[in-house]
């Protein structure tokens, strides 16, 4: 009758240590010295090493055979076991040589990736990335698959998910885009002076910052059990749910990068904070998958922070803390400004309609990759390819295409999709908030924005990890993964706001 406390806390442990190297992580992206890098990489090779060899302990392998076995376990403590046991089952299959190889791999990566990307260099970066390649593939065959090396590290983000099912829906979701896209494009700008609101105009950085921190609190993000720090790439990480780390990218002739990076990053950060305080420091404080986990960012950022009730509120607030700046802009033309559809060549600052576009790019390279059709040399001529293909752009320079995300230099290969996921879930957990309630759009309007945190609280985040994603998001909404209520979103929103019909 001692088998589920032992369990527990094994359970705890690792849950600590994983905290410590996110720690070391978010410091890796913030304040470390350039001098320390070399250290870091060690360090977190040994920790995550270290992480890899407690889970895979034949003893704690035992505790879970045990446990599983007692007959009065609670729901949230069968959770607790299944989650556990598919992440032991995974990392039982991966030699602890290769786990110490990859975590060396990507924090030597890390400095080489913001070098080349300073040079616009992709030469210098293409070892290190030729390196994560490999490692990535021989931990996809350690993993096991049935064919395609991208469902065993797609599995990693995705639990559930594999190539089979995702392609027909991020093919179905390009399909309706690039018309879309094409006949947004060819449209007369929504407004005369949309293009011209940020156009040569300087916005203070520490004003922004203020901006940006008045927003992350009046969401509900909770500043004593939180910080917010500044990087190249804005991300979320931290140690536990009272220690949760929010970085933001300040850009002086285009406050909107912070602003929705903000709210974006915000999103993540109240789903981290919003666990159920029973669940601390157990395997159930967590999200079930990658893309659940973005559908709380992309509906802060998108269906709220791009919505015209969201800047009837704010848009007085920032022009008056940006008066000279701002001072003469009208409302309509700010909305309209914030909600342009561009040919975009980044995809952290791509609009609505396109950024899906990118992800689309990144999947199919990346499935090239593993399966060994795509050399890492060729990235950057097939990159600008693509994106023609896609986007009707090219990118004038690496750093603007190929080098743009941190997320290869992390290693992170399969891992993309989980936005579009994300985008995916965030239009329909929105509109069953919507049914729930009434008048939403209208208190958002106030600046109300607790309603929303409130109702998010109580139906994704303090399950945690209860229940598989897609099983979540249909316990909350009635439906799973599906691009209805996206696609329904986008042409309601934008047949209005160009005057257009959209192709069917």
């Amino acid at each position: 009758m001692t088998s589920f406390p032992k369990l527990l806390q094994r359970m705890q442990e690792l849950k600590d240590l994983y905290g410590i190297i996110g720690l070391a992580t978010w410091d890796q992206e913030t304040y470390l010295p350039r001098k320390g890098e070399p250290a870091r990489a060690c360090q977190l090779s040994s920790l995550q090493g270290l992480y890899h060899e407690k889970l895979v302990d034949p003893a704690l392998g035992e505790l879970l055979e045990r446990a599983a076995a007692r007959p009065d376990l609670t729901s949230d403590e069968q959770a607790m076991l299944r989650v556990l046991r598919w992440e032991r089952d995974r990392a039982v299959r991966v030699p602890p040589e290769l786990v110490r190889e990859l975590a060396a791999a990507q924090s030597q990566a890390l400095p080489v990736w913001r070098e080349a990307r300073k040079l616009n260099d992709f030469a210098l970066f293409c070892p290190a990335l030729e390196r994560l390649v490999r490692i990535r593939r021989e931990q996809a065959d350690a993993l096991g698959h049935g064919g395609r090396r991208y469902d065993a590290l797609l599995e990693g983000y995705e639990p559930g998910m594999r190539v089979e099912r995702l392609s027909p829906v991020l093919l179905g979701l390009k399909e309706k885009l690039v018309p879309m896209v094409q006949a947004l494009c060819d449209a007369p700008e929504p407004h005369p002076m949309a293009s011209q609101v940020f156009e040569g105009k300087t916005f203070n950085g520490d004003r922004q910052w203020r901006f940006t921190q008045r927003l992350l609190e009046e969401m509900g993000f909770d500043l004593e059990a939180g910080r917010q720090d500044r990087s190249v790439h804005p991300f979320t990480g931290g140690t536990h749910p009272r220690d949760v780390r929010l970085t933001v990218r300040i850009d002086e002739a285009n406050p909107m990068t912070a602003l929705f990076g903000v709210i974006h990053e915000g999103g993540h950060g109240l789903y981290e904070q919003g666990y159920a305080e029973e669940h601390h420091r157990t395997p159930l404080a967590a999200a079930p998958s990658m893309g659940i986990h973005e559908s709380q960012s992309r509906l802060w950022e998108n269906l709220v922070g791009r919505s015209l009730p969201f800047w009837a509120h704010y848009f007085p607030i920032l022009r008056a803390e940006f008066p000279k700046e701002l001072g003469g802009v009208e409302p309509e033309a700010f909305y309209c400004a914030v909600n342009r559809v561009t040919r975009s060549l980044i995809r952290i600052e791509a609009d609505e309609v396109t950024y899906n576009l990118h992800i689309v790019l990144r999947y199919e390279l990346e499935l090239a990759l593993l399966d060994g059709e795509l050399a890492v040399a060729d990235l950057p001529g097939v990159w600008n390819e693509r994106m023609q293909a896609l986007l009707g752009v090219t990118p004038p320079s690496d750093e603007k295409g190929v080098l743009q995300d941190i997320h290869w230099a992390w290693g992170e290969l399969g891992y993309f999709p989980s936005y579009t996921i994300g985008n995916l879930y965030s239009a329909t957990l929105y509109a069953a908030a919507q049914r729930d309630l009434p008048g939403l759009e209208e208190r958002l309007s106030r600046g109300e924005l607790s309603v929303l945190t409130e109702w998010l609280r109580r139906r994704i985040h303090r399950d945690g990890h209860r229940r598989y994603a897609e099983e979540q998001v249909r316990h909350v909404a009635g439906k799973g993964l599906t691009d209805e209520d996206f696609v329904e979103y986008l042409r309601r929103k934008y047949e209005a706001l160009y005057g257009v019909q959209l192709p069917r």
